[in-house]
């Protein structure tokens, strides 16, 4: 069986996520050897394409997404917000997506009836649904604010913490547009907010995209974004697909059937490769990097010892979302944050050795000046981010 150690797994991860070649690389490149880019947080894409890409400005990503509309932010793995090329969109809709949107559906339904909105629910959604989607085929994309106002059927509130401090009455018709997106049939087009912030327009899925491609089996879409996860990722183990998939152990091991992957030993235990990716992977030069919260390589994998060391406490937040993350050879050696000023600030939380901290100082430096000012404060703060600048190793 062919045994996969700590260090080629690391240097696996350093040329497949494009984190130690200082070649220019595409936005469509990156986002397709990935799968797609964590954008739950608006700023994580293009953070996560800053780091990967010498030369990427904020402009193209906003190209792919708005001008010639080839990548776009989708629900799917996880529930959580990707941008994935709209070439692969078919594909994770039947592998991910269809799962969200039926919990999605399920709940708004118990929701809707729990708050009194109506008695029976599935009419309701049905009916607010069915008037979204109509309105933005007939009218062009339009805010979440604006549809509200515009459509009655969508009116209603309810409290999704009954009792809590936290709680209170919140709008009905965002929870309809989640469900509608997650089946595919509306997209988030133009943004009216800056690229650290996420106030989508609404539109149309056809409209927008024209031809989306033919709706995949699941298990056949399932399979093909496993080769794919696996050809950037792997070897790696059944529960890391699990996770990254956010399904049962049993769905990522049939994948891992239907994908044609072959078991290997994973530094003692047991993981999974392509068949034909299994030649040794030669060390790559030093490298460093700066990655946001939420980046995919930092949130990639379940079992993240092998590169986290004893530092998953301080670098993610106890329901498993990073924090921004200073890696030096393939590990994380600590975090970054802004000062006052919003220039950049190492939060080590181990040495990297000289010529770790010089690098990863240049890095610092050239991150504030990419930024120009512009503040990016994690929406998901671990516990080094909320320790601010002085946290760290005083080196």
């Amino acid at each position: 069986m062919r045994a996969f150690t700590v260090a080629e797994r690391r240097n696996r991860l350093a040329r497949r996520h494009f984190l130690a070649d200082a070649e220019a690389v595409s936005v469509a490149t990156i986002t397709t050897a990935l799968v797609g880019l964590h954008a739950t947080d608006p700023a994580t894409p293009y953070l996560s394409l800053w780091a990967r890409s010498p030369g990427f400005v904020t402009t193209d990503l906003d190209a792919e997404l708005y001008e010639k509309r080839s990548a776009l932010r989708h629900l799917g793995m996880r529930r959580t917000l990707w941008v994935v090329n709209a070439g692969d969109l078919a594909r994770v809709q039947s592998a991910a997506s269809d799962r969200v949107a039926h919990t999605e559906h399920r709940r708004l339904v118990g929701d809707v009836e729990r708050s009194g909105v109506a008695a029976d629910g599935a009419q309701w959604v049905r009916r607010a649904c069915a008037a979204g989607l109509r309105h933005l085929k007939e009218h062009g994309p339009a805010t979440s604010t604006e549809l509200r106002a515009a459509l009655p059927e969508l009116a209603g509130t309810y409290d999704p913490a009954p009792g809590k401090p936290w709680g209170g009455k919140v709008p009905l018709a965002p929870r309809v547009l989640t469900l509608l997106s997650a089946r595919g049939e509306i997209v988030r087009g133009p943004n009216d907010g800056a690229w650290t912030t996420s106030r989508p327009r609404w539109a149309a899925t056809p409209a927008w995209l024209g031809r989306v491609g033919e709706p995949a089996l699941a298990d056949d879409a399932q399979a093909e974004l496993t080769r794919r996860w696996l050809r950037a990722f792997g070897p790696a183990g059944a529960a890391d697909l699990k996770w990254w998939f956010g399904t049962t152990l049993t769905a990522a091991r049939r994948a891992l059937a239907h994908a044609g992957a072959v078991e290997v030993d994973l530094h003692g235990g047991p993981g999974f490769v392509l068949a034909n990716d299994t030649e040794p992977e030669p060390d790559p030069p030093p490298w460093c990097a700066l990655l946001p919260g939420l980046d995919p390589t930092t949130m990639g994998w379940f079992e993240r010892d092998w590169y986290l060391g004893a530092h998953r406490g301080q670098v993610f937040d106890r329901t498993g979302n990073a924090g921004p993350t200073a890696w030096w050879n393939g590990r994380v050696v600590g975090g970054w944050c802004q000062d006052d000023g919003a220039r950049v600030r190492l939060q080590l939380l181990e040495d990297p050795g000289r010529d770790g901290r010089a690098a990863l100082r240049r890095r610092a430096d050239e991150l504030t000046s990419w930024l120009d000012g512009v503040r990016v404060n994690p929406r998901f703060p671990s516990p080094l981010s909320k320790a601010g600048p002085t946290a760290g190793l005083a080196i």
